[in-house]
Formats: C-alpha cells, structure tokens, sequence
C-alpha cells in the first residue's frame, strides 16, 4: 500500500497493493491496523455505495455535529472526488484538492472529519464505495453550494446532474459559524 499526501494536510491517496493474474486481481481495501499506520486513526462504523450515471455530482456534502471522516473509492466506472476544508480557523479554510478514483487506478481517498466531500461522474455509470467514521445523522446533514465561486472547484463536467438539495446548497462565506466544523490544531 501507498499512501501520498496531497495540498491539504489529513487528505491523503491510498493507492492499495493490487495482486493480479489471469483470473482477475484481488486488492485488501481496508485493514486496520496498516491505515492506523498510514496515518489514517479512525473507527469506521458505516458502509455506504451509491451508483450514479455520467455527469451526476453529489456534494458537497458534510455533517456538523457528528462529523465523518471517510475513506472513498470507485468500484465501476471513474469519478472526480473532491474535499474541501471548511474547518473554521483552519490555514487551508476554502481550499480544495481533487482526485480521479476509477477501477482502473484503484486509488482510495481519506477525507478527514470537518472537510466537505463530492464528487462527480465521468463515465458512464459509477459505483462509489465509502467508509464513515460516525453514523449518517439527517439532522446534522449539510452542505456547501458545489459552484461556490469563492472554492472555484475545476469541475470536469460543466452542466451536472444535480439533486434539488445540492442545487441549493449556500456558499460557504454564506453559512454560519456554528454550522462549521471547528478546527484544532494537533500538537505532538
């Protein structure tokens, strides 16, 4: 396993080790105690995948309180994934790193709690695949506007396929503080 960090300090790209042969490849996507060792503490208690057609995006999504870590990837078909710290008081507040996850390169993504996650489909159709580090609470759901001019995300698909929720999403110089994740400095 491969683990590289990206702009955004905690989002890192896992890229697992892939053993393949002329049935096929088999690929560990999870095991405690390596990720522990990556970097990447944190108890996962959700399972989620979605399937979705080209051009579909689905974010940018987060819960406050009750904040989920994740750990994405793309099981059929290619996506851009993007995180984007929206921790108040955080040096890197607004900014954004993207990622193509597909089943080729069968990368994975570690989004830390306290960052807004999305992602959109450039293929046909794609499953996406992800782990949560708290359990899905409705109340606690919600989200920044996808197009926020402020983040000015390179989205590679111009006219989405949106939800009616994700198309009203404010921007973020839009929400209130409280509705923001706080950020904590760690120290050692």
């Amino acid at each position: 396993m491969k683990v590289k960090g990206t702009a955004l300090p905690g989002v890192v790209i896992i890229e697992p080790a892939v053993f393949e042969d002329t049935r096929g490849f088999f690929m560990e996507t999870y095991q405690r105690d390596r990720y522990t060792e990556a970097g990447i503490d944190c108890s996962f208690v959700q399972d989620n995948t979605s399937y979705s057609i080209y051009g579909t995006l689905r974010g940018l999504h987060y819960q406050h309180p009750h904040s989920q870590a994740k750990l994405v990837q793309v099981l059929k078909g290619e996506v851009f994934d993007v995180a984007v710290d929206i921790r108040r008081g955080s040096p890197t507040f607004g900014h954004w790193v993207g990622e193509y996850l597909s089943e080729q390169n069968k990368r994975q993504m570690f989004v830390p709690a306290g960052f807004a996650h999305g992602y959109t489909v450039v293929t046909d159709v794609a499953v996406f695949s992800y782990k949560c580090s708290d359990f899905y609470a409705p109340e606690c759901e919600q989200g920044i506007l996808w197009s926020d001019p402020d983040i000015a995300i390179s989205w590679p698909v111009k006219e989405p396929l949106l939800s009616g929720k994700d198309s009203r999403y404010p921007r973020l110089k839009d929400m209130p503080q409280e509705d923001l994740p706080k950020y904590i400095e760690k120290t050692l």
